[in-house]
């Protein structure tokens, strides 16, 4: 065989456009002794080819069977549906029940309810806690007691530097007024 009807026949058969005839010339080219050099890798597919034999067509049963199962892959979406329906159901119930308890637990705890029936107890009692929540915020703050003596030392060096600063400012003020002042002498004394 040619190489230019080869490579044709090869191109044709990679993009599934060759015929049966076409096929079997390949074939047969490519199981003999003489084939042209640098088509050894085809030489083996073909060879492989028909070392594996012939695929056996379908039977005619087969589009039957196809059928079945995928009317089997179908049988379990349609048992899924009454299953989603069910915990629909027991979702919207167990929202209502509760809702329903806990109406009756804000209407139940609504209410005010007196617990002492003496007000001397009563005022008692309210001094107790007040007196222990001033106690516990007194001890609280008096942990910040160092964070204050820092903040008041950063300010006492912040006051210092603000009165040097006044003072350098001063200076730069009169120091100004007499660069101007000499300025002014150099040029009337440069003009004579």
């Amino acid at each position: 065989m040619k190489e230019e009807l080869l490579k044709e026949l090869l191109e044709k058969y990679y993009n599934g456009e060759t015929s049966i005839e076409e096929e079997l010339r390949l074939k047969e080219y490519f199981s003999g002794k003489d084939v042209l050099p640098g088509y050894e890798a085809e030489k083996e597919i073909f060879r492989l080819y028909s070392a594996s034999g012939q695929i056996a067509a379908p039977d005619d049963e087969l589009e039957a069977r196809i059928k079945i199962a995928i009317d089997h892959l179908e049988e379990p979406k349609m048992k899924r549906i009454p299953v989603i329906r069910r915990y629909t159901i027991m979702s919207i119930a167990a929202g209502l029940l509760i809702l329903i308890a806990s109406y009756f637990m804000l209407k139940h705890h609504a209410e005010p309810k007196d617990t002492f029936s003496d007000p001397r107890l009563a005022y008692a009692e309210t001094m107790k806690i007040l007196n222990e929540v001033s106690y516990k915020l007194n001890k609280g703050t008096s942990a910040l007691e160092p964070v204050r003596k820092v903040a008041r030392a950063a300010q006492s060096g912040l006051g210092s530097v603000s009165k040097s600063a006044s003072v350098l400012t001063d200076n730069l003020k009169q120091i100004r007024m007499i660069d101007k002042i000499s300025n002014a002498n150099l040029g009337s004394i440069n003009r004579k």
